[in-house]
C-alpha cells in the first residue's frame, strides 16, 4: 500500500530527526546540523541501511517545508523592520554581498570552474543563514550586544539578497537551457522581480490586513488558519505562475503578513506546521548527499570552509566600515555572520536539479554549513579579543585613512541634512520609483492574469473580444491612477529644481519657465518611452491598443480628480497599515546598546518552556537577584514588551524574560528560569465551570456574614453570581451584602468546589459554652 509506505516513511524521517536533532542540541549544535545528518542516515544513498522506501514523497513534503521555512523567514522581516535598520545597514549588506561575490568569483577561477560553477558558489557564500545566527547569538548571550544586533540585522536584510539572487540564478539556468538571452536577459530578469515585489507588495498590503481583520471578527480560529493557508499556497502559486520559485511568493507573504497586527498570531498558529516541514525540507537536502561523494570532496569543503571563514568577515567588515561603524564593532559582526544554511542549499538544490553545476555542489554546500556552523560559536565568543588583535596590528596608513574616511561621512551626512533640495524631493523620488514598478509589474504580468480570467470565465459569452476589452479596461483603470500620480511628482520636481537652479540669475524669471517646461518635456518622453517598452503589445490585435488608448484619454478627461483621489486613498492606507505598531515598545524597537564592556554586564533572553516550575510565580518568589544576582529587566508577552517590570508581575509560559547581569549570572538566572522537572501539575477545570443553586439553612454558619466575610472566592474557590431571597433576585450581588437563612445563593465554580462550599453551608456547628452564655 503506497500510503502505508508514505506514512513508515514520514515517521522513520520525523524519528531520526528528531533524535539526532536532540544529539545536536545536547553539543550545543544547531539542529539543523541534525536534520542534515537524518537525511544522511535515513535516506537511500545511506552507506549502512536505507530506511526510506520512498523518496519522491518525502521530496513532495519538502517542497511544502520549503514554503513554510521561507514564510517564516519572511515574518522576521518588515517594511518597519528594514526601516528601523535604516538605509546604512542596507548599504553596508549590499555592499559586503558584492566584495563576497566577486571574492567567490575569483575563488572559483582560481579552481579553473566555468563561470556558471563560480556564480553558484558566489550564491552560496554571499549570504548567511539568520537561523543558525540567532540561535548562537542566544546561546552565547551576545544578541543584545551591539555587534550581535548588526549581525542579526545583516543577516535578515541578506535574506532579501538571496532571494534575488536566487531569482537571478533561476533566469541564469533559463539562458543556460535555452543558450540565447545573456546579460539582457539578466537585466529584464532583475526588473520584473522589481516589478513583481512592489505588484504584489502593495495589493498584499491593501488586501491582506484588511482580510486578516475580517476572518478575526467573524471566523473561529480554525478557519482563520484555513484561510491563511490558502493565502500561503496561493500566493506560492501565484509566484510560479508569474515564472519564479514558490519560495519567493511564501517569502512576500510573510513580509505582508509581518506588517499586520495578526503577526504573533500567526507565528503561534502556524509554529507547528512550521516546525514539522521545515524538518523534512532539510532532512530531504541530506537524503540527497551521498557520504561517499562527501568525503572524496573531503579537500575542496576544508578550502572553501576555510575560505568563507575568513571572506566573510572581510566582507561584512569593508561593507560595515563603508557606512561608518567602528572598525571593531565591524570586525566582531563579521565574525559573528559567518555560518551559511537554508539558503546555500536551496541554491545548490537549483543548480544541481538543474544540470547546470555538478552534483558535488550538494556535499559542497552542506559541508560547508556543517563546519562554518561549528565554528562560528568559537569565533563569536571570542570576537573582542580578535578583533582587539586585529586592530593592534592594522598600519598606521590603515587607520589614518579609515579615520579620515568617517570623518568625510560626518561632513557629508551633516551637509546632506542640511541640503534643502535633497530634503523636498526625496520622498518624491521614492513615489516614482515605487509606482514606476507597480505600473511596470501590471502590465508586464497582465498576460498571466489574463490567462487566468480566461481560464475561469472564458471569452466570447457577451460579444467578440468581450474578455479583452473588459480586461483592457479594468487594467488602464487601474494603471492610470498611479501614472497620475508620477506625472505630478514630476511636475513638482521640475518645478523645484527651476527654481533652485535659476536663483540669483539676472534673468531668472524668464529662464525658470523655460527651464521647468524642459524637464516636463523631458520626463513626458521618458514616461512614453517606458510605457511602450513594458506594454504587451503580442498577441493583441490594433483595435484593442487602440480600445486602450481612448479608454485612457476618456479616463483622464473625465475621472482625473477621482483617479487622484483614489491613488491618496490608496497611499493613506498603504501608509497606515505600514506604520501600525511603530509606537509600541516591542523587543524589535527597543533601541540597540552602547557598548558597556568596562562593566561586565550582559543581557540575554530566554523563552518559559510551557512546562516550566516557574511559570504562575511573581518575580519576587523567584528570588532571581538574591540567588543568582540577575535582575528581570524585561518581559516580551504575546509580541508586547513590558520594560522594567514590578517585583509582583507574574511569569507565564512562552514569556520572553530579559535578564541582566554578569555572563555566569545570566546563565545560572536563565538555566533556573527553563528548569523543567516534570512534577505533576494540577488540570485546568476551566471547561468544568459550572452554575448551581444552594439553599443556606437556618443553621448555616454563613447566615447573617456579609461576602465580604464570608469570601467565598478565597476561602471555597466558588463565586456567588446571585442571591433569590424571596423571590427577590440580586444579580452579581456586593460584597457588603448579607446572607440570610433560607437564601437560595447562584454558586459559580469547578464541580469539588462547589461540592464542598455546598457541604461547609450544611455544615452544623455545635454551640460552645461561650455561645450559650451569649445567647
Amino acid at each position: 500500500m503506497h500510503g502505508l509506505t508514505f506514512i513508515q516513511d514520514l515517521a522513520v524521517v520525523l524519528v531520526v530527526a528528531g533524535v539526532v536533532g536532540w544529539l545536536c542540541q545536547r553539543v550545543h549544535l544547531s539542529v539543523v546540523v541534525g536534520f542534515l545528518v537524518a537525511g544522511i542516515v535515513a535516506g537511500p544513498k545511506s552507506p549502512l541501511v536505507s530506511l526510506v522506501k520512498d523518496a519522491s514523497s518525502i521530496e513532495t513534503l519538502a517542497q511544502l517545508g520549503l514554503v513554510f521555512l521561507m514564510f517564516s523567514i519572511g515574518l522576521g522581516l518588515s517594511l518597519r523592520k528594514m526601516r528601523r535598520l535604516g538605509p546604512g545597514l542596507m548599504m553596508a549588506t549590499f555592499g559586503g554581498a558584492i566584495v563576497m561575490y566577486y571574492l567567490s568569483r575569483l575563488l572559483g577561477a582560481s579552481l579553473d570552474w566555468s563561470s556558471t560553477e563560480s556564480l553558484f558558489l558566489a550564491g552560496m557564500l554571499m549570504v548567511s543563514s539568520s537561523a543558525i545566527i540567532g540561535k548562537i547569538l542566544q546561546e552565547t548571550g551576545t544578541n543584545h550586544e551591539r555587534s550581535g544586533q548588526l549581525a542579526m540585522g545583516i543577516s535578515v536584510l541578506e535574506d532579501v539578497v538571496a532571494v534575488v539572487m536566487l531569482t537571478l540564478l533561476s533566469s541564469v539556468v533559463s539562458v543556460v537551457e535555452g543558450g540565447t538571452g545573456g546579460g539582457a536577459k539578466l537585466g529584464g530578469t532583475l526588473l520584473n522581480l522589481g516589478a513583481f515585489v512592489v505588484l504584489a507588495g502593495i495589493l498584499g498590503l491593501l488586501l491582506v490586513p484588511w482580510l486578516l481583520k475580517r476572518m478575526s471578527i467573524s471566523a473561529h480560529e480554525e478557519l482563520q488558519t484555513l484561510g491563511l493557508a490558502a493565502l500561503l499556497f496561493g500566493m506560492a502559486v501565484v509566484a510560479v505562475q508569474a515564472g519564479y520559485s514558490p519560495a519567493l511568493g511564501a517569502f512576500l507573504l510573510g513580509t505582508i503578513v509581518a506588517e499586520t497586527s495578526h503577526r504573533h498570531q500567526v507565528e503561534r498558529t502556524f509554529e507547528g506546521m512550521r516546525d514539522v516541514f521545515s524538518a523534512v525540507f532539510f532532512v530531504a537536502i541530506g537524503m540527497q548527499i551521498d557520504v561517499r561523494e562527501l568525503w572524496s570532496s573531503a579537500g575542496l569543503i576544508a578550502g572553501v570552509a576555510a575560505f568563507t571563514l575568513v571572506a566573510r568577515p572581510l566582507a561584512v567588515t569593508s561593507g560595515l566600515t563603508l557606512i561608518g561603524t567602528p572598525l571593531k564593532d565591524a570586525m566582531r559582526t563579521g565574525l559573528t555572520g559567518t555560518p551559511i544554511g537554508e539558503f546555500s542549499f536551496i541554491i545548490a538544490q537549483l543548480g544541481v536539479t538543474a544540470a547546470v553545476v555538478p552534483a558535488r555542489f550538494y556535499p559542497l554546500a552542506v559541508g560547508v554549513s556543517l563546519l562554518t556552523t561549528l565554528f562560528a560559536p568559537f569565533l563569536t565568543r571570542r570576537s573582542e579579543r580578535i578583533a582587539d588583535a586585529v586592530i593592534a596590528r592594522q598600519p598606521r596608513w590603515l587607520a589614518d585613512w579609515i579615520g579620515a574616511y568617517h570623518g568625510w561621512l560626518d561632513g557629508l551626512q551633516q551637509r546632506r541634512s542640511r541640503n534643502l533640495l535633497w530634503k523636498l524631493s526625496r520622498k518624491r523620488l521614492i513615489q516614482v520609483s515605487v509606482g514606476g514598478l507597480f505600473v511596470t509589474g501590471l502590465v508586464v504580468f497582465s498576460g498571466q492574469f489574463f490567462a487566468m480570467a480566461e481560464e475561469m470565465i472564458g471569452r466570447g459569452k457577451l460579444f467578440p473580444h468581450d474578455l479583452e476589452l473588459i480586461f483592457i479596461t479594468i487594467l488602464v483603470l487601474m494603471v492610470l491612477a498611479p501614472l497620475v500620480a508620477i506625472w505630478r511628482n514630476f511636475s513638482a520636481m521640475a518645478m523645484l529644481y527651476a527654481e533652485v537652479s535659476t536663483k540669483g540669475h539676472p534673468h531668472a524669471n524668464r529662464l525658470r519657465p523655460l527651464v521647468e517646461t524642459g524637464l516636463k518635456i523631458l520626463a513626458g518622453g521618458g514616461m512614453f518611452v517606458w510605457i511602450a517598452a513594458i506594454q504587451p503589445a503580442e498577441g493583441m490585435g490594433k483595435h484593442v491598443l487602440l480600445f486602450s488608448a481612448v479608454v485612457a484619454v476618456i479616463a483622464l478627461v473625465v475621472l482625473r480628480r477621482k483617479l487622484i483621489y483614489w491613488h491618496s486613498e490608496m497611499e493613506v492606507e498603504l501608509m497606515s497599515v505600514i506604520e501600525t505598531g511603530d509606537s509600541k515598545m516591542t523587543a524589535t524597537t527597543a533601541p540597540w546598546l552602547q557598548p558597556h564592556g568596562e562593566w561586565n554586564l550582559h543581557m540575554i533572553d530566554c523563552t518559559l518552556p510551557d512546562l516550566a516550575d516557574c511559570q504562575g510565580k511573581k518575580i519576587s518568589e523567584l528570588g532571581l537577584r538574591t540567588r543568582f544576582g540577575c535582575s528581570v529587566v524585561g518581559i516580551e508577552r504575546q509580541g508586547f514588551m513590558i520594560p522594567l517590570p514590578p517585583p509582583e508581575a507574574v511569569l507565564y509560559p512562552r514569556d520572553k524574560v530579559l535578564l541582566l547581569g554578569t555572563p555566569e549570572q545570566v546563565n545560572a538566572g536563565k538555566a533556573f528560569l527553563g528548569a523543567v522537572s516534570g512534577a505533576p501539575t494540577a488540570d485546568s477545570l476551566f471547561e468544568e465551570v459550572q452554575m448551581e443553586a444552594l439553599n443556606v439553612p437556618f443553621w448555616s454558619r454563613a447566615s447573617g456574614r456579609t461576602l465580604a466575610e464570608l469570601s467565598p472566592a478565597q476561602n471555597h474557590g466558588v463565586q456567588i453570581a446571585g442571591v433569590n431571597r424571596n423571590g427577590l433576585r440580586i444579580l452579581n450581588p456586593r460584597a457588603q451584602e448579607t446572607i440570610r437563612a433560607g437564601d437560595e445563593v447562584l454558586a459559580l465554580g469547578a464541580p469539588v468546589h462547589i461540592a464542598a462550599f455546598k457541604a461547609w453551608l450544611r455544615e452544623r456547628v455545635e454551640e460552645t459554652p461561650e455561645d450559650v452564655k451569649a445567647d
